[in-house]
């Protein structure tokens, strides 16, 4: 009896310790994370005049269905999410298929060259678009096209709605591409080599084991990258800030509010209009819950493999 006292006494001292060095991090995280995402739920029901915060309930989301800006912003952002993230996939997946060759010379090379723009200064890349992709017939792109006699004439590539939204896209998939390729490649160097060899053997062509071992295989590195690269343009914000040259009317939005996103709209709405932190914050919500609904069918589409068992 006194050896099981002993063990529980034993028990709760080491309890007791583990919760005092964890308290720590527990602090941190409703201090820093708890805290601001139920404040921020708190102020996407209030609206602020003046000094004055007054409680409006729900309204501010009722308020969303009425703005065009927010509906241009949710539109231009789904434009993005269509289009540019499949791309970006397809060609991740397709460099990472290419560089898993054991054929292929100086791996190490092409992996690291493509992988850079991952981790190259935002600043320093998006003055280097803005170079190449000057709208003047000396801008590097427009001369290029022009000496091969592709265009006849220099393009608007960021004072024109729809070119715009390309060169923010090429952009996008410039610096995102190795960085989603790295995952790709990382799982498929742990697919045994013997289920390819099983393949050819049967006489599987190599299309037919990419289409029949290598994307089955990578099923959970498909649904990964997707879901944070959805995550990613829902919140896109950096590029169409600094790639925007404002166009003819002279906004920080693009030609025509081209590249006004749901992220660039909270931040007009809480720094470059008239403060409006509430609805700022109810807009921020409508992320949150397109990103999580999206996530919920990307998982179902994907769909489950305890089920499947």
């Amino acid at each position: 009896m006194a050896e099981v006292t002993k063990s529980n006494s034993f028990e709760k001292t080491q309890n007791r310790y583990g919760w005092f060095f964890i308290s720590f991090a527990l602090i941190l995280i409703v201090i820093f994370l708890l805290y601001p995402i139920v404040y921020s739920f708190y102020l996407s029901t209030t609206e602020t005049k003046g000094m004055v915060q007054k409680f409006v309930g729900f309204s501010n989301y009722a308020r969303l269905f009425k703005d065009p800006m927010f509906i241009k912003a949710l539109k231009n952002t789904f434009i993005f999410l269509i289009i540019q993230v499949p791309i970006m996939l397809f060609l991740s997946l397709l460099l990472a298929t290419i560089l898993n060759d054991k054929s292929i010379k100086f791996k190490g090379i092409f992996r690291t060259g493509i992988f850079l723009p991952a981790v190259t200064s935002l600043v320093a890349y998006t003055i280097l678009f803005k170079m190449m992709f000057n709208s003047g017939a000396d801008g590097m792109v427009n001369k290029a096209l022009m000496s091969m006699h592709i265009i006849k004439e220099p393009i608007q590539w960021l004072l024109d709605p729809f070119w715009s939204k390309v060169t923010v896209m090429l952009a996008l998939t410039w610096r995102w591409t190795g960085y989603n390729m790295i995952f790709f490649l990382s799982a498929m160097q742990n697919i045994p080599d013997e289920l390819y060899e099983a393949a050819e053997i049967d006489g599987a062509n190599k299309a037919h084991q990419f289409w029949y071992i290598t994307v089955p295989m990578l099923k959970p590195t498909i649904v990964f990258t997707t879901v944070t690269s959805t995550i990613g343009t829902l919140q896109l914000f950096d590029e169409p800030m600094n790639l925007s040259t404002g166009g003819p009317s002279g906004t920080t939005t693009g030609p025509g509010n081209s590249l006004l996103t749901l992220s660039v709209y909270i931040y007009n709405l809480c720094f470059k209009y008239t403060p409006k932190f509430g609805y700022a914050a109810a807009v921020s919500y409508v992320i949150v819950i397109i990103a999580a609904i999206l996530t919920v069918i990307e998982f179902k589409v994907a769909g489950d493999n305890n089920e499947s068992k």
